[in-house]
């Protein structure tokens, strides 16, 4: 069964959508009853400072039993139970956990080392957490499956985003060509300065470093992660009409989204979902 839409007008605005207590970023492509897809702000949920509020991350030093009640809204505002959403232990890395079968309860991946997810399972809630690094969305019009990518500077200099791509095509049978992507909030070149170690490593792999990187001091380098991503994205095959961004920085909007390198550490979690119906 296909899932036409009309995907390659005229980019559009993200807008604010409000689910329950919850508010997310939808991707103009999105929106029909069959997909449910965003990035999560930091606002309606029960986290005290300096998690407050959404604050969806175990390993962020927020009380568990918080970020379970945050994560437990999330799943109710889409009619799903708690342990149907489903997250990874996310480590930097290159690793694609695929989920093609029925899983009555995911909660069990969250063990899994992994930095991207890949899907055609219906009525479960993938999802990746970041707060700086750049969450990015996939999804399949024809073939009805979604992806969610976490990347930092490592995963861009791996090229995580063209390896979950192709999966998609070589487990699910997707084309690039029926693709929508969107880019979620992340931190901007401004505000990320790097040293020689991320350079080299980015030489030595598909980041793109001369196309991202300014030179602000002898050995340090601003870099633009955000179009590293949409260089990855045109090499994978995905025409920009079909692709989304979210423009505002992580870093300079402390009342929507958490910042890691603002917050030095101590902050919450926002998340990159997809949800199939």
């Amino acid at each position: 069964m296909s899932y036409p839409m009309q995907v390659r007008l005229k980019r559009q605005q993200m807008k604010t959508v409000k689910q329950g207590k919850i508010h997310y970023l939808q991707p103009s492509w999105a929106g029909q009853s069959n997909l449910v897809t965003g990035f999560t702000s930091r606002n309606g949920g029960s986290s005290r400072p300096p998690f407050n509020s959404l604050n969806l991350g175990f390993g962020s030093g927020d009380h568990r039993s918080q970020v379970e009640a945050n994560r437990a809204a999330v799943a109710r505002a889409f009619e799903l139970e708690p342990h149907l959403l489903l997250t990874v232990n996310q480590v930097h890395g290159s690793e694609i956990l695929v989920i093609d079968q029925p899983n009555p309860d995911v909660s069990h991946f969250q063990r899994v080392d992994s930095d991207a997810i890949i899907t055609n399972q219906r009525n479960v809630l993938i999802g990746i957490l970041v707060a700086d690094c750049f969450p990015v969305i996939l999804y399949d019009t024809k073939k009805h499956v979604g992806g969610v990518i976490h990347l930092g500077w490592r995963g861009t200099a791996v090229g995580l985003l063209g390896r979950t791509v192709k999966a998609m095509c070589e487990v699910f049978g997707c084309r690039p060509a029926d693709l929508c992507a969107a880019v979620g909030p992340g931190i901007a070149a401004h505000n990320y300065e790097v040293d020689r170690p991320v350079r080299d490593v980015f030489r030595q792999g598909v980041g793109q470093w001369e196309r991202i990187a300014t030179e602000v001091s002898l050995g340090h380098w601003q870099l633009d992660l955000q179009k590293s991503c949409l260089l990855q994205l045109d090499a994978a095959g995905i025409e920009r009409t079909a692709v989304d961004i979210v423009k505002e920085c992580t870093c300079c909007h402390k009342e929507t989204f958490f910042s890691h390198r603002r917050d030095k550490g101590r902050t919450g979690r926002q998340m990159g979902f997809v949800l199939l119906r």
